[in-house]
């Protein structure tokens, strides 16, 4: 029979005055083993220390129980407790079953609506019990003393704690209603184990991790079940450590039975209730094992847990009174604050709401484990076996991605790794790697293009260079993969063939530029730069000093999908404490980085990327869906790293692909897909499953708008600058897209002249060169090539490779020095019908002129520059004299070599005397100016201008 919770003030007395009575019965039968005077000692010792506790520091402890944190997949969809010892849900009175309350009441504490915190009745039978070394303990303690033996006082078994028990018992029954205290304990008890092997406190928890159903749906038969497992959970619930079903599930079931019988007896369910519960089969709703959230999503798990711990330190420090500049100045205070957030995720019973997308995330997963062409296995270098004491530890190679909407930041999912058993690290967040050429539009061509000196036209040069850097060896940069040296090229090739030279001498044009280039990366959210990234060339190729993690490096790329904005990348959206208050709630906001038209400039170059022959070439079509992806590809030094990064209009995704002990993904990618191939292709796999997983998200815009203040325009290919009639006749004139801004200057633009090869180097003709020996070309200022790099240059021959648009490019400045004097005679041989001879040891010296006697004057049948075979054959041609002159830049003659008498006819010796003048006989050369000289008579030269 139920038993109405409203008390007179007159049995209210009653109880008091019974409970006095009761402790001076306990004292005697203290006294009774021990004398009465030590009894009473004892209990005087005993409760005194216990200090007064007042309402409000009870009402703390009833509500201040531990409660498991939360976490939920994006669109509230839940994904599971943080890892604790313990899981508990709190849960108010009214959200839980009638039959659960009824059944606890009736099995647990009968008299609770009548008793003010104790039954006298059942505390004898304990003490007698514990005097008596009774096997079947009783108990005796009401629900209200369950309350404060779990809230309160310690879990010791001892007469002393059972005396402040009592007492503090009734004095939370005079602060408390009986519905209070009902609550605390449905909340605070053990309930044993749910269905993933977790321990398990308070009905909601119970209900929900046992039947799979929150607990005010509960029936009679799973209430009573339910309401049975305090009183010993370890041997009532139904589970294993695992989560597994136990074999013998009969004490559990018969302990249900009990409770169904006393429900019954106090008249809480009728008869029919009764058999009707008693007949259930109460296993068929135990709930199926389930994997525990942090097994099942590990790298989510401890990722948010990462993240909760960043954003809940500070909010504690600030609750101590500090600010969040006290916690950048001090390592030990974020240390502190860092452990007590930890402490509040284990037991706050706060709820995290994440941005993750579960069916993406479950989708890359699995593309990730069926991907089949990942590098091979590796013998781990650096790294020595603690087990065996040699480096013999065999690694995978590893991967990390990240996918992230643009406009707002969110990290939609992301992939940690292969295996978080063998590496917990998360190699999409944590580690910090070379991020290679995909730091190119970063650093290196964005900013030319905001500081108005870049373009997707621009001439770079592409040849070896060797750069001073103070200190140290000059710095040599070498081409991926050994590209090729092409002498010129442009930054939009450049960026598609991955060339590092024309970047790197790119980026020393900007270096030096206040604030430092590295500032943009700052901006974009790269957290670990060093002070050596601001000034050391090599950072132009990714060559960090710490490196950066893939969500960083990939949040930097929205940049140009967000028009020049950066938006930081976020994954927890709002943190929920146990009262239901919103603590946390992500706000986006937005670092102005590059302009506009910088931004959709860097698009469009890297376009040329994932276009045919570009290092991603084709990559695109391999998608399932259209949408308007670029980026670009990357390649740390000794092949250590492999990246792809893109964006298009709405995301942005990455992959990368490496060993954790820098292994050479060259050497274990073979010949049959290379490293780069394996990485690209896998960051298609797993986009490609995104998709398959979520359509809508990237739907939402599929090509890039072209901002104003974008011009189309023509440009001289070698300078620049405006093209100039010598670019247009030489055919060196493009277009290209510009920032209305930063157009070409005029002032930059090449001249028409005429130059000389030596020794594959070029100088420019004087006015008394002679015009066969000359080619026309551009030339170029020393300020010019200074802009370029060239005073870099290790070999300038290298600029004019036959195809180059530099073949024909010249120094304005460039000319030879005339050394005051005609040339040495030349000394030549003839073989047969071939002519040769060697080379006339002096700079000046442009060629050489192939002489025949004829009759009584010498005509010229040959013209041979300094950069060509210093031979000449005879085949086919007149039998008669002949003879080779060398000549010099100023178009002084040497004397004639020896006669070379070549078929029938006699020699006519000639002498070896020098005239420079206006010689005797008729002029048949090609002297510049006026002069008719160069003609060869008798015994002597003439050399006219």
């Amino acid at each position: 029979m139920k038993i109405p919770a409203n008390r007179s003030k007159l049995h209210f007395a009653y109880q008091v005055g019974w409970n006095v009575v009761l402790i001076f019965i306990v004292i005697t039968i203290v006294g009774g083993s021990f004398g009465l005077g030590a009894g009473a000692g004892y209990f005087a010792a005993t409760v005194k220390p216990e200090p007064l506790r007042t309402k409000d520091e009870l009402s703390r402890r009833m509500s201040n129980m531990e409660q498991t944190s939360e976490i939920f997949f994006a669109n509230n969809v839940y994904l599971g407790r943080l890892r604790t010892d313990l899981e508990r849900e709190q849960v108010d009175l009214k959200d839980v079953s009638k039959h659960v309350k009824s059944a606890i009441i009736s099995t647990e504490d009968e008299y609770f609506y009548s008793h003010n915190g104790v039954v006298p009745k059942a505390i004898f039978r304990a003490i007698f019990q514990e005097i008596a070394g009774s096997a079947n303990s009783s108990g005796g303690s009401t629900l209200t003393q369950q309350v404060i033996k779990q809230t309160v006082l310690t879990s010791e078994v001892s007469f002393g704690r059972k005396f402040k028990e009592i007492l503090l018992a009734q004095r939370l029954e005079k602060f408390f209603t009986k519905n209070e205290i009902l609550e605390a304990y449905l909340n605070v008890s053990p309930f044993g184990r749910n269905s993933s092997g977790r321990n398990i406190a308070g009905v909601q928890t119970a209900s929900k991790g046992v039947f799979g159903i929150p607990a005010k749906d509960l029936n009679i038969a799973q209430s009573a079940f339910i309401a049975g497992l305090p009183n010993s959970p370890s041997m009532f619930t139904p589970f294993t450590q695992n989560g597994t079903l136990k074999e013998d599930l009969s004490p559990g079931i018969n302990r249900m039975k009990l409770v169904l019988k006393r429900m019954y007896e106090h008249e809480y369910i009728t008869k029919k209730e009764y058999e009707e519960a008693l007949a259930y089969d109460i296993t068929k709703d135990f709930s199926k094992q389930t994997e525990k959230a942090d097994l099942a999503y590990p790298f989510v798990m401890s990722e948010v847990e990462r993240r909760a711990i960043d954003i809940l330190a500070p909010i504690l420090a600030k609750k101590e009174g500090y600010t969040d500049a006290d916690l950048k100045k001090s390592k030990n205070l974020r240390a502190e604050f860092a452990s007590q957030a930890k402490i509040a995720l284990a037991d706050g019973g706060y709820k995290i709401y994440t941005t993750i997308d579960k069916g993406i995330y479950d989708a890359m997963e699995v593309a990730t484990k069926e991907y089949k062409n990942f590098p091979k296995d590796m013998l781990a270098i650096k790294y020595k076996n603690p087990a065996t004491g040699k480096e013999d530890f065999i690694e995978p190679a590893e991967t990390g991605s990240i996918l992230i909407e643009n406009a707002t930041g969110k990290i939609l999912s992301f992939v940690g790794g292969r295996d978080f058993n063998r590496e917990q690290i998360n190699h999409a967040t944590q580690t910090l790697r070379s991020n290679g050429s995909t730091m190119k539009p970063l650093l290196v061509y964005a900013p030319a293009f905001e500081y108005g000196v870049g373009f997707s036209g621009k001439p770079l040069l592409n040849t070896p260079v060797s750069i001073p850097i103070t200190g140290q060896k000059p710095y040599e940069p070498e081409n991926y993969e050994g590209g090729s040296i092409t002498g010129l090229t442009d930054t939009r090739e450049a960026l598609k063939r991955s060339h590092n030279i024309p970047a790197i001498l790119q980026y020393m044009e900007i270096l030096e530029r206040k604030p430092a280039p590295a500032t943009f990366l700052d901006k974009m959210g790269f957290t670990s730069l060093h002070r050596y990234d601001y000034t050391a060339p090599s950072v132009a190729i990714g060559a960090l000093t710490n490196g950066v993690t893939v969500e960083e490096n990939v949040n930097a790329y929205a940049t140009f999908a967000n028009g020049g904005q950066f938006v930081d990348a976020y994954m927890i959206e709002k943190i929920i404490d146990d009262k239901g208050t919103v603590i946390f709630n992500h706000e986006t906001k937005k670092v102005d980085v590059f302009s506009p038209q910088t931004s959709y400039l860097m698009l469009d170059l890297m376009r040329s990327v994932v276009g045919a022959g570009g290092t991603a070439g084709g990559i695109v079509g391999k998608l399932t869906y259209k949408a308007d992806w670029v980026g670009k590809t990357g390649t740390s030094q000794d092949y250590r790293d492999a990246w792809f990064v893109a964006c298009s209009p709405s995301l942005s995704f990455g992959t990368w692909m490496g060993y954790d002990h820098n292994n050479n993904l060259k050497t274990a990618s073979g010949s049959a897909m290379s490293y780069s191939q394996r990485n690209n292709n896998l960051w298609v796999a797993q986009l490609n499953a995104a998709y398959a997983a979520n359509p809508d998200i990237f739907k939402t815009v599929t090509s890039y708008k072209q901002p104003e203040g974008i011009v189309e325009a023509q440009y001289d290919k070698v300078t620049g600058g405006v093209p100039t009639e010598a670019s247009k006749a030489a055919g060196l004139v493009g277009t290209a897209l510009f920032n209305q801004k930063f157009l070409p200057k005029a002032d930059g633009g090449t001249t028409a002249g005429l130059y000389v090869e030596i020794d594959g180097k070029k100088y420019l003709a004087s006015s008394k060169t002679p015009v066969e020996f000359t080619s026309a070309g551009i030339l170029l200022s020393q300020d010019q090539l200074k802009m370029m790099g060239y005073q870099w240059v290790k070999d300038p021959a290298t600029l004019y490779k036959p195809g180059s648009m530099f073949s024909n490019v010249i120094m304005a400045d460039s000319g030879l020095t005339e050394n005051g004097k005609a040339p040495d005679k030349v000394s030549a041989t003839l073989d047969g019908s071939r002519i040769t001879w060697t080379r006339v040891n002096e700079p000046d010296v442009i060629g050489y002129y192939i002489y025949k006697l004829k009759g009584a004057s010498f005509e010229k049948v040959s013209v041979i520059k300094a950069s060509q075979p210093l031979e000449y054959s005879l085949s086919g041609k007149e039998p008669g004299q002949y003879y080779v002159l060398a000549i010099d830049i100023d178009g002084k003659l040497s004397d004639p070599s020896s006669s070379l008498k070549f078929g029938t006819g006699q020699s006519i010796p000639v002498d070896g005397g020098n005239t420079n003048g206006n010689g005797n006989g008729n002029g048949n050369g090609n002297g510049n100016g006026n002069g008719n000289g160069n003609g060869t008579t008798g015994t002597g030269t003439s050399s006219g201008n």
